[in-house]
């Protein structure tokens, strides 16, 4: 037992202790921090050509109301892209509407009467289009348990669990990654390669296989009907809920809303089977869609380049919350709560 005396001069002696020696504590900066200091060079820009941008009719309260999407880059659905942007070339979509809002799922638009007539020469995309097969220089870097590695690895042994070591685990692939800044989930295929300068040793090397994008929040597809159809880009969807992976690799994702999501995400709800709207005064008129590019006053922008030291840094945290509010780190984090940040770009 500590007697008095003993414990008062302990006190004492850690009160005349700087504050830095009393709480040894680090402090964490919190994701949208590490984001806001990012350098200047880290940040990609965003071509026009590659938005679409569609104008819904005004709110009751007459406010505008723009969702703008950018489309999926190469090499992913270009069959679905090409297509999208031949359907907002011939300003398809204008006087369409949005025609079904289920909750937690999705908001879909196009032709509810399904009778207008499509632009020729749209592409009849097969459903192999759905994957697509992994190729050197499609992307650098594989993130999985323990954070990111090189595509391409010597296999090595699983790292240990530990509350310091980031878990990036997808319970619907084997690992994942991002290309043009747009999640991708991925298989892996293990080949034998000869390395050294014998070339008679082989090593056992990791390697993608098939590469998909993944159907995180306010990611964009193709309705489709019953397989083999694979739809044509006229009727679209964006995810408002939990993500609904069990869809990967069985319908085209073609984009993603990057500003304008809660123009969709707050409609309401259908009534319908599915979310659909019963009464055509429920529907919301689509008033245009156009490529960015012939938008006039449509600001720039960027997304945070997912090889830069502050997108690891954000990973990280977003993997394991430290910051203050957070009590216990959770310890991993799969790709859909990793979403990459886009901002207008600053002047």
């Amino acid at each position: 037992m500590i007697k008095k005396p003993l414990l008062l001069a302990c006190a004492a002696a850690f009160a005349a202790l700087p504050l830095s020696a009393q709480d040894t504590k680090p402090e964490y900066p919190s994701p949208p921090e590490i984001v806001a200091k990012a350098q200047a060079e880290e940040w990609v820009a965003i071509a026009p050509s590659d938005l679409l941008v569609m104008d819904l009719a005004p709110d009751a309260k007459g406010k505008a109301r723009r969702v703008v999407i950018q489309l999926m880059p190469a090499p992913f659905s270009q069959g679905w892209v090409g297509n999208i942007r031949k359907l907002a070339a011939a300003k398809w979509w204008d006087g369409t509407s949005v025609n079904r809002v289920q909750d937690n799922y999705v908001v879909q638009w196009g032709d509810a009467t399904e009778k207008k007539a499509l632009p020729e020469g749209l592409a009849v995309v097969p459903e192999r289009e759905y994957v697509t097969p992994f190729r050197v220089g499609v992307m650098e870097q594989v993130w999985g348990v323990g954070g990111k590695r090189e595509a391409l690895m010597e296999l090595l042994p699983r790292p240990p669990m530990g509350d310091n070591i980031p878990h990036f685990e997808d319970p619907y692939a084997r690992s994942f990654s991002f290309v043009g800044g747009f999640p991708v989930a991925m298989t892996s295929a293990s080949e034998y390669a000869r390395q050294g300068a014998s070339q008679t040793t082989p090593k056992l090397m990791l390697m993608p296989k098939d590469l998909w994008p993944t159907h995180c929040y306010a990611m964009v597809g193709v309705g489709r009907n019953l397989s083999p159809d694979t739809g044509t880009g006229a009727e679209l969807y964006t995810v408002i809920g939990h993500a609904p992976r069990h869809l990967d690799r069985n319908i085209a994702l073609v984009g993603r809303v990057i500003e304008g999501i809660e123009h969709l995400s707050s409609l309401p709800r259908g009534t319908g089977p599915l979310g659909f709207y019963e009464k055509e005064e429920e529907r919301v008129p689509i008033t245009s869609v156009r490529l960015g590019n012939e938008i006039s006053d449509l600001p720039a922008f960027e997304y945070l380049s997912t090889e830069s030291a502050s997108f690891a840094a954000y990973a990280d945290a977003r993997a394991n919350r430290r910051d203050p509010f957070f009590i216990i780190p959770a310890g991993g984090a799969d790709i859909c709560n990793i979403p990459v940040p886009i901002r207008r770009k600053t002047q």
